[in-house]
């Protein structure tokens, strides 16, 4: 691209970020005027902006040093809640051609640890700031803002395109992604389906224009990358899957609009939703629980036939496996030694050790009640361990199987699940060399955990809050000692008065949910279609990468 004069423009990308914060629930951002000591758009009004240089790991990471940079705040006193679609635009005036990721962060409140709007101290690239509603800022000259500054704005503040209704929806349904750390990757994206129609259900529209369509597929991609994004493999699947059957039905019933036979568009779209959702309750799991069980049942045929137990290792709560060992345990008759590491901080293993249990001992209670005295029949015996996390090469010791989920998989195989997967794999590995006896490690996951193209290191890292890790340090079992060293190094943590205030002490929390397991150390991936390769993992993803260009690609 050039200028009219024939120079070509020079290209830079930059990051813009929108500081909220809420007032009676009423939202206010904050947009600061550029001083005449910046190279461009001086005393134009504009977020917190400046360039991703070749040094930052992302544009996420040029963001939080611009705002270090230009405003003294830091996560102690902002959180990130939207990224935006990035976009690009030239502006040949200046020569420059721009690429434009758009973040928006909420001000904690003095509850919550952070400084409030007390802690924003502009440095000599602003002469001022204010707070603004967001619904009231326009791209004019009027107002005074940088170029596209409303285009960027709306981006993270959807509420302004949505409508109050179709934004409320989506901005409640993200909250929910968000903060639910209890269901897993399958479950995620079922409940995406259905924030997903609400929102479609609020939107104003008398027939199926292109901004309509425009509007629900940024809502998709919001869904996609604002709700749990560490889950979003499996999110963008059903989203891309149902983005691409709503257009197919908006065709089909806006073809003949005086048919008699054609329902509203609008409600075949509904009901087609509806199906897909009632549908995720039943069909790929048990697919891969029938894969994993004809595999398990061909391998160790003559554990069934000697009742020996096949000692299975997992992890975490992940539904497929649970379906699974269930279905190992009532319908394929093994003999069971089931060892279960605890999953801190939430403890999801121990819930799914019980749950198994109460399943077994319920289904054999009614085959005794069905049976009678004549139930002599035997039974296969199951035994269920709990380990903690620490202890996962003990629990490894002698297993045959390691079965673990996945909540993404990417194009080159490898697989994230929960944060202790990769040394209970390791463990196993390990004991397995040393003892001669061999270990099968096996990946459920439905086809549609696959992700697009793109390096595990590419991925979004999920921070977690550190409050579910620093409340066992407060517990009443533990030492004096123990207690006051989790209450010190939190408050630090949390920046609070009693830090150095040097800044040569800094303390981290860190509470990441999960981690990445190379291809190399999986033996076999089960999915709805049965076993997969990485050949075909590759293929999958390619796929997606295309579907994902054509809807969210124009955005």
């Amino acid at each position: 691209m050039a200028t009219k004069a024939g120079k070509p423009l020079k290209h830079r990308s930059v990051v813009s970020s929108f500081i909220f914060k809420f007032e009676d629930g009423k939202p206010m951002v904050a947009l600061f005027r550029r001083s005449d000591k910046v190279s461009t758009y001086q005393h134009h009004l504009a977020p917190i902006s400046g360039g991703v240089e070749e040094t930052d790991p992302s544009p996420l990471a040029a963001a939080w040093r611009e705002i270090s940079e230009e405003t003294t705040l830091t996560p102690a006193s902002l959180v990130l809640t939207r990224q935006g679609k990035s976009f690009s635009f030239d502006d040949e005036s200046i020569g420059r051609s721009w690429t434009v990721y758009p973040f928006a962060f909420r001000l904690k409140t003095a509850e919550e640890g952070g400084r409030g709007e007390q802690g924003i101290q502009i440095d000599w690239e602003h002469e001022g700031w204010g707070w603004y509603d967001p619904l009231q800022v326009e791209d004019s000259d009027d107002f005074g803002g940088v170029p596209r500054l409303a285009k960027c704005l709306r981006r993270v503040w959807f509420e302004k395109d949505l409508g109050a209704a179709a934004g409320r929806v989506l901005s409640d349904g993200l909250d929910t992604l968000k903060n639910d750390h209890q269901s897993g990757a399958r479950q995620l994206a079922g409940v995406a389906l259905q924030i997903l129609r609400e929102v479609i259900s609020k939107l104003d529209s008398e027939s199926p224009t292109e901004e309509w369509w425009t509007k629900v597929r940024f809502a998709a991609w919001h869904i996609w990358k604002n709700g749990r994004e560490s889950m979003g493999a499996a999110i963008m699947n059903v989203l891309l899957s149902a983005l691409s059957s709503i257009e197919d039905t908006v065709k089909q019933h806006t073809a003949f609009p005086d048919s008699s036979h054609s329902m509203k568009w609008k409600d075949a779209v509904m009901e087609d939703l509806e199906r897909r959702i009632s549908l995720r309750n039943t069909a790929s799991s048990s697919l891969v629980t029938e894969a994993l069980a004809k595999y398990l049942e061909s391998t160790y045929a003559d554990r069934l036939a000697s009742h020996e137990p096949l000692s299975i290792l997992t992890l975490s709560e992940s539904s497929t496996i649970s379906h699974s060992i269930r279905h190992l345990a009532l319908k394929s008759g093994f003999a069971l030694d089931l060892r279960v590491l605890e999953s801190r901080p939430l403890f999801e293993g121990v819930s799914m050790a019980a749950a198994f249990l109460d399943d077994v001992v319920a289904a054999r209670q009614s085959r005794r009640q069905m049976e009678g005295s004549a139930g002599n029949t035997l039974v296969p015996k199951i035994k269920v361990s709990l380990y903690s996390d620490a202890s996962a090469a003990l629990a490894s010791n002698g297993v045959d199987v390691v079965i673990v989920g996945a909540d993404r998989i990417a194009s080159n195989g490898a697989v994230s699940n929960k944060t202790g997967t990769l040394p209970t794999i390791l463990s196993a590995r390990h004991i397995a060399a040393l003892s001669g006896k061999p270990v099968k490690v096996i990946v459920l996951g439905e086809s549609e955990k696959v992700a697009p193209p793109g390096s595990p290191d590419e991925h979004v890292v999920e921070e977690n809050d550190p409050n579910q890790l620093s409340r066992a340090w407060s517990a009443e079992y533990n030492s004096a000692r123990v207690r006051h060293g989790g209450s010190y190094l939190t408050e630090i943590s949390k920046g609070a008065e009693r830090a150095p205030a040097d800044g040569l002490v800094e303390v981290a929390v860190h509470n990441v949910f999960f981690e990445w397991v190379s291809s190399e150390l999986i033996d076999l991936y089960m999915t709805e279609f049965g076993q997969w390769t990485v050949k075909e993992i590759s293929k999958h993803s390619s796929r997606l990468a295309t579907e994902e260009e054509r809807l969210f690609g124009d955005l």
